[in-house]
């Protein structure tokens, strides 16, 4: 019985202990299959979303500062030079560099981008061409023309304000030997620009209420009636009132934010030396709108712009000619070429005594002495420099006009003589060259004749033998050069529009416009010139396009501001300009 038990029993248990083994056997697997499960699809895969997100996020992060870089790409770069190396979010080592290797230039968002894409549109005339112009508080600029009488200490500007800043026509008495065609003459001030360029964008054909798509932004400040003011018996808080001002009303719009002003452009029809006061001393000349960090920012053009800086740049001087049609131009280019010219050279200016670096002496006494030039002497009392016949009358009758510098470097002469088919001669690459590359040849000989000053100041070279070894067969070619530049040395008329011609004021929106899309082209492929020195601003506008290298020029002489051998007057810019404005009485 008992031997029967323990058989119940171990048989009992025999079949007990299969079924545990059994159960947990397939617990284990049912959890190692879980656990399986489990850290494929739930950590592998967590830990790839992880790494995804993390990626996207970099790359969005990228994307999204883009516009952040770009603004402070604009804040420390000289207008045509872009900086490939800035942060991004305080990350000094991700830049646009890092951008543009792993991310897709197509990504990239730059908020001048719509803009850029308008020249792509070419059903649209104004694609690429568009201008936003500032709605500025009067006090800017209209208002200063309502109180015209303080707009200079020397001269009574109201009436050279009429007629949209051209001043009053010239009258018949004025061309008594028909030197003016019938139509376009007006008397117009050298420092007028300001007023004629304004009342010229009002009539430009792609003017837009939209900031977005404009190729460029206007600022319609009076900047050279301003200074005008107060160049004489103020202090310098008083000069710099309106700048300040100016600035500060700019950088709150949301326009400015776009570049930081780059886009931004502006006139100021003196000489650039009004603008730079280079101290805080009261007896220190002008104002320093060009020195303030947001005015270094924009493009401000002048009709005499510094060598050494990189945000102005050289317009024409207004002339007496303001055409306002085609054949009005068309008609004076043929009077050109077929005048008489029965003096080989000509020169129309006063000397400078208390400049013992001028020339004008030498060149006055050469005049006098040759039996083929003619002087018009200007330095007493009223003489003939002051009436636009005589002077257009002798430069119509001269085969070469001297033009030498005047006050500084440029004079409103040298744009008379060319406007009368005169072939100019310089003594200076400042008064020309440098100066006016967006309206003047780049290769001067073509329509210019060059002496170094130092060829007359020491080694008293004769003129009149130098341009006697010019060929008549290639004065010809020169003048008809000079002839053919004439649309683009001259404003025409802002109350009507030229057909087909481009004149300076066209020319000047046009150079702005390229420069600003040159600009964010630049900035969108992350182009940078590590190599820029602001100091050879005057080499990089001599440059052909493609070219990014400056070196040893022929001209450094002139422009070392170490060296005085060469007359220049980049060491005593402050007096020349105070010097301009005392003589501009004297238009030459």
């Amino acid at each position: 019985m008992r031997q029967n038990i323990l058989s119940f029993q171990m048989e009992k248990g025999a079949s007990k202990y299969p079924n545990s083994r059994i159960c947990f056997l397939v617990s284990l697997s049912a959890f190692f299959w879980f656990f399986l499960f489990y850290f494929h699809f739930m950590v592998l895969n967590n830990n790839n979303i992880k790494i995804n997100n993390k990626n996207s996020i970099v790359d969005e992060s990228k994307i999204l500062h883009l516009d952040h870089v770009s603004k402070t790409h604009f804040e420390s770069t000289p207008s045509h030079v872009t900086n490939g190396n800035q942060l991004i979010d305080g990350n000094p080592n991700v830049g646009l560099s890092d951008l543009n290797k792993q991310t897709p230039t197509k990504e990239k968002k730059f908020t001048f981008m719509k803009a850029l894409r308008t020249s792509e549109n070419k059903s649209d005339p104004c694609g690429g061409r568009y201008i936003y112009v500032h709605d500025l508080p009067s006090r800017f600029n209209e208002d200063m023309l309502k109180e015209c009488k303080s707009l200079s200490l020397w001269t009574n500007m109201c009436k050279f304000i009429t007629n949209a800043g051209l001043g009053p026509p010239l009258e018949k008495d004025n061309n008594t030997e028909g030197v003016f065609s019938e139509t376009g003459w007006y008397a117009t001030n050298q420092f007028a620009v300001d007023v004629i360029f304004s009342n010229r964008m009002k009539q430009y054909e792609c003017l837009t209420s939209d900031s977005s798509i404009a190729a460029a932004i206007f600022v319609p400040f009076y900047a050279g009636f301003d200074i005008a003011r107060y160049l004489w018996g103020y202090n310098i808080s008083m000069r710099d009132a309106a700048s300040l001002s100016l600035v500060d009303w700019l950088t709150k719009k949301p326009e400015w934010e776009i570049m930081n002003g780059r886009d931004h452009f502006l006139v100021g029809g003196r000489i650039t030396w009004d603008f730079r006061r280079l101290s805080e001393e009261e007896s220190d000349w002008g104002n320093k709108l060009l020195f303030l960090p947001a005015a270094k920012n924009m493009s401000m053009l002048v009709v005499e712009s510094s060598p050494w800086n990189a945000n102005d740049f050289g317009i024409p001087y207004p002339t007496y000619f303001h055409p306002a049609k085609d054949g009005d131009v068309f008609i004076w280019q043929d009077r050109m070429r077929n005048l008489e010219r029965k003096w080989l050279f000509s020169f129309a200016g006063a000397p400078r005594p208390d400049n013992p670096k001028s020339i004008r002496g030498k060149l006055i006494e050469q005049c006098k002495r040759s039996k083929v030039g003619k002087l018009l002497e200007c330095d007493f009392g009223e003489s003939k420099c002051h009436s636009p016949s005589s002077i257009m009358q002798m430069f119509q009758s001269s085969v070469f006009c001297l033009q030498p510098q005047g006050d500084s470097y440029t004079r409103r002469s040298a744009f008379d003589s060319m406007l009368a088919g005169c072939i100019p001669v310089f003594f200076h690459p400042g008064s020309a060259y440098t100066q006016y590359s967006w309206h003047l040849p780049k290769n001067y000989m073509k329509y210019s004749v060059f002496i170094p000053e130092n060829d007359i100041r020491k080694r008293n070279v004769s003129i009149e033998e130098k341009l006697r070894q010019i060929s008549i067969e290639q004065v010809k070619i020169m003048r008809e050069e000079v002839i053919s530049l004439i649309p683009r040395l001259v404003y025409a008329d802002p109350r009507s529009k030229l057909e087909t011609l481009k004149d300076a004021f066209d020319v000047s929106v046009q150079a702005v416009i390229d420069k600003v899309t040159n600009l964010r082209k630049d900035i969108v492929e992350n182009r940078e010139d590590k190599n820029l020195i602001e100091e050879n601003s005057w080499k990089y506008a001599l440059l052909d396009k493609g070219q990014g290298e400056v070196g040893p020029h022929e001209w450094d002489p002139f422009f070392s501001k170490q060296n005085d051998d060469n007359g220049d007057f980049g060491n005593s810019t402050s007096e020349a300009a105070k010097q301009s404005s005392k003589n501009e009485q004297k238009s030459h």
